[in-house]
């Protein structure tokens, strides 16, 4: 037997060390925090009412399944560190990280193996196709053997396990089941976020809540502001906040200016003292301005600097790394006396001054243009950066190509 389906082995007929039937399996479990593959037992339904089999204690699985033991000695059902495929699986929403969306599941595909004289078995795959549907809507009208065949037919549509990221929205639950979002984890933010923006709120929180900081902010960032201000207003104060942290400084203001004033109040208050300056001083300009929408994270070098004072800068840089497009030259006031490609770094020798690399004209704008003057820069001199002055033409944030496109999207 290669695999067999989970809707085709609940139900099937148990027979003890006896020989004797005494029942029939009601649920197929695993203990995710011992192994998340691994069949650990079967929940058998007998005269006596629901009873344990560990799945270590199967000698058999064709025609029904054989136990090594007598049914006298399982135990009752106690399922609070288990996870059940028939209950907590079959109909469910999962995260398909290899597809990069959200999937139901139809069925689960069970591989048998045989181990050490003993049966394994283990969830080998999700079928979110139609032929899991039409195996469970037929069990028990159509006979299993004239089915297969007609199954068959019927191109598989499979999530190999390993790809599959669950979703659990009681938080006591996620930690006894040890449930987090590695895989989820592991994709881009704009990936992560088209796959929260498929799930309901609930859910979107669960994710929000085991994702680490930096990867739940890049994906914060890069969802739409009404489910922006969804997720953050589910969230307890501290979690948003950590979150919150992590996001560029531009993108954190923007979002909490759209939240209730004091909700604003209490995610700053629990953020931790730099960071929360930094997107106070942004809330404080117009959102629709220059200076609301720019980022006050980039590298800014002395006038005299050399290439191996900016490739030393770079390594240091914690900032995101749309930012870093361009370095800035000021005086020792902070004024704007140039703006260095990247690119011209890479031809330069080391001792290089940074002076002679500066590109001109010197493109710039103040903390109070508006959007339009913003865009139609970026548009006629095809910028990755465009730095913001103050006042007093001090340098004071820049605007990346990522900002003017979210809000060019936002227009739409």
């Amino acid at each position: 037997m290669s695999h067999i389906a989970l809707t085709e082995l609940i139900g099937v007929s148990v027979t003890e060390a006896s020989g004797v039937v005494c029942g029939r399996v009601r649920e197929v479990a695993l203990t995710p925090a011992e192994d998340r593959a691994k069949v650990s037992s079967l929940i058998v339904r007998t005269k006596k009412g629901d009873r344990v089999l560990p799945f270590a204690a199967v000698s058999g699985m064709n025609g029904g399944i054989r136990a090594s033991t007598p049914a006298s000695e399982w135990s009752v059902p106690q399922t609070d560190g288990c996870f059940l495929l028939g209950r907590d699986l079959l109909d469910q929403q999962i995260i398909d990280v290899h597809g990069r969306k959200v999937v139901r599941v139809n069925d689960v595909e069970l591989h048998p193996e045989n181990g050490g004289g003993s049966i394994v078995l283990k969830v080998g795959a999700v079928d979110v196709g139609v032929r899991g549907a039409m195996r469970r809507l037929l069990k028990g009208i159509v006979p299993m053997a004239a089915l297969r065949p007609v199954l068959q037919r019927i191109p598989p549509r499979l999530i190999p396990w390993e790809f599959v990221d669950l979703i659990e929205t009681d938080p006591a639950r996620r930690i006894k089941l040890k449930i987090s979002h590695e895989r989820l984890a592991r994709l881009h933010p704009a990936d992560i976020a088209d796959i929260v923006e498929e799930l309901a709120p609930d859910e979107r929180e669960a994710v929000f809540e085991t994702l680490d900081e930096d990867v739940a902010a890049g994906a914060l960032e890069e969802v739409r502001p009404k489910v922006q201000k969804s997720i953050v207003e589910s969230l307890d104060f501290g979690r948003a906040a950590e979150i919150v942290e992590e996001m560029n400084p531009d993108a954190a203001a923007d979002l909490l200016a759209d939240l209730p004033e004091e909700r604003t109040s209490q995610i700053l208050q629990e953020m931790a003292p730099e960071e929360r300056q930094e997107v106070a001083d942004l809330l404080e300009f117009g959102e629709t301005t220059a200076a609301g929408r720019m980022n006050t994270e980039f590298l800014a070098l002395d006038a005299d600097a050399t290439v191996n004072d900016a490739i030393e800068a770079l390594r240091h840089f914690e900032g995101g790394v749309e930012t870093v497009s361009t370095i800035y030259l000021v005086d020792a006031e902070g004024h704007l006396k140039g703006a260095v490609p990247l690119a011209k770094l890479v031809l330069a020798k080391s001792d290089d001054k940074l002076s002679p690399l500066t590109q001109e004209p010197l493109i710039y704008c103040h903390a109070g243009a508006r959007e339009k003057q913003v865009a139609e820069l970026f548009d006629k001199y095809n910028l990755l950066t465009l730095p913001v002055l103050d006042k007093d033409n001090m340098l004071t944030g820049v605007i990346t190509s990522d900002d003017v496109i979210s809000l060019l999207r936002a227009k739409l």
